[in-house]
């Protein structure tokens, strides 16, 4: 089942007798217990999409179903959990008071529930030992896991995380992956936006890429990298040692596999090479820029 359907979001902004068409007509899914990557340059779209799926703003054209109903009812909204880029943080409140607060304000629990519920959460954002310590005292990556931890207090079926790497060290930023992927293992989907690509690429199931307000990929990642993957390294045996090249297409692959074997030489592997999730990003990026000038 999808937990969230994008069909034609379309998004216009006015300024200065200048028109910017943020969004143009974007399509795509997000199914159940998987964790998927948002990805673009900054000023592709990423931010005003995520705006328009909270009612933050409003689309121009275009529909948005969550769990296969259309609109963000009250109903639906129980079920999302959303940290923003920028959250705001009472940092007079300690780690422990701060997701109470949430709690009391999104859940029905009972006080002894949800405070079950918050050592829990505590526990698995790593700030256990932290929860009577005030925010103020928090670094940057501790105020994200607990903010991940304030989105994660009611327990949604649908995560929206937006930027929630940006500004980390590589310590932080493993610790929200990990958080991340341990999340969606318990059934939860999460959708997270990041022009940090690396981290996508350890952590996404499947992607969604935007370039200036248009869709250019969505579905698995491993797919768009075998897609990508344009050369190919054949290995074989000659006098006593293996000898290696790259051949970057499978009509020269299948050449120079016909001249090691006229040489008689035992051919060992041939395999694909991989590319990096940000070569793919460059890859597609270019050939979507060179059809529009062709066209």
């Amino acid at each position: 089942m999808s937990v969230l359907r994008v069909e034609n979001l379309k998004k216009t902004y006015r300024r200065h007798r200048t028109q910017i068409q943020a969004l143009k007509g974007i399509n795509f899914k997000i199914e159940a217990g998987t964790v998927t990557g948002f990805l673009g340059a900054n000023g592709a779209g990423k931010t005003t999409t995520i705006k328009c799926l909270l009612e933050l703003a409003y689309a121009d054209e275009g529909q948005i179903f969550y769990f296969e109903k259309q609109g963000l009812s009250n109903e639906v909204k129980s079920r999302i959990g959303f940290l923003p880029e920028r959250p705001y943080f009472y940092e007079y409140l300690t780690g422990q008071e701060f997701l109470r607060f949430y709690g009391e304000i999104s859940t029905r629990l009972s006080r002894r529930d949800l405070q079950q519920r918050i050592q829990d959460l505590l526990k698995r954002v790593g700030l256990e030992s932290a929860s009577d310590r005030q925010l103020r005292s928090y670094s940057k990556g501790m105020l994200q896991r607990v903010g991940i931890a304030q989105a994660l207090i009611h327990d949604p079926e649908f995560v929206i995380l937006d930027e929630p790497m940006t500004g980390l060290d590589p310590d932080g930023r493993y610790e929200v992956r990990e958080i991340i992927r341990e999340t969606a293992a318990r059934g939860t989907a999460v959708f997270f936006s990041s022009h940090l690509l690396p981290d996508a690429e350890q952590s996404c199931d499947h992607l969604v890429i935007l370039k200036l307000g248009e869709l250019i990929y969505q579905g698995p990642t491993e797919t768009l990298l075998s897609q990508t993957s344009s050369q190919f390294e054949i290995v074989w045996q000659e006098d006593a040692s293996l000898k290696s090249e790259l051949v970057r297409s499978a009509q020269d692959l299948q050449k120079r596999i016909d001249e090691l074997r006229k040489k008689s030489l035992t051919i060992i592997e041939v395999k694909p090479t991989r590319l990096t999730l940000e070569e793919a990003f460059v890859k597609i990026a270019f050939d979507r820029k060179a059809e529009r000038c062709a066209q």
